[in-house]
């Protein structure tokens, strides 16, 4: 069953970099979770909680490169701006990963694992392009590859990198694009300028 995304403002106050920086982090974790569930209603099959997890770290990430590549190329703020955005959704982000992973596995320190996994993931998507019509096929299939690397190659999930790239991969960038609009309440328009991604990744800090 898909889950309803509320991502609209009540009223017309204006809203912080960090008011919508926490609203797209509750977004963003409500959808890989619905995403890493949709996998295994496909009959896919998880190995334990950790495995659970680690998808929906991959699709957090995946989701942190779009919002990312939005913040510039769509609703074109400064570099001050983005990067204000970019590590408070981060941060909040690996508080959710810490609270929900001290739930399930047991007291330790789960954030510098996914900043590490996240450093690694950045370096790798900055190489593919995001247009107007959402992530280019080589910045797909790296998700779908990740995914499969996380689910192995064991049964049906053998086909997970389809099951990504064909259907949930698109359906995650369309749900994450239009509530980063509805917050933002920003008329559509895009920036084609050339990007060099690989100068404006940054090193995520300790949380």
């Amino acid at each position: 069953m898909a889950l309803r995304i509320k991502s609209r403002w009540h009223g017309e106050t204006e809203r912080s970099l960090e008011e919508i920086a926490g609203a797209l982090a509750v977004i963003s974790w409500r959808i890989a979770q619905e995403y890493a569930i949709n996998l295994h209603g496909q009959d896919f099959i998880y190995r334990d909680d950790q495995q659970r997890m680690d998808v929906i770290a991959e699709y957090l990430i995946f989701q942190l490169q779009i919002m990312d590549r939005l913040a510039y190329q769509q609703f074109e703020l400064t570099d001050d701006d983005r990067q204000k955005l970019s590590l408070s959704l981060d941060n909040k982000l690996a508080s959710h990963i810490q609270d929900n992973s001290l739930d399930l596995f047991g007291p330790g320190d789960y954030i510098p694992g996914f900043f590490a996994k996240l450093n690694e993931r950045g370096a790798e998507y900055a190489k593919y392009s995001y247009t107007d019509e959402g992530p280019s096929y080589p910045f797909m299939r790296h998700l779908g590859y990740e995914m499969q690397q996380t689910m192995g190659l064991e049964g049906e999930n053998r086909w997970v990198i389809d099951q990504v790239m064909d259907k949930d991969g698109l359906e995650v960038n369309r749900k994450l694009r239009r509530a980063m609009e509805d917050l933002f309440d920003e008329p559509f328009k895009f920036r084609s300028l050339v990007f060099d991604w690989h100068n404006k990744r940054r090193e995520y800090p300790p949380f």
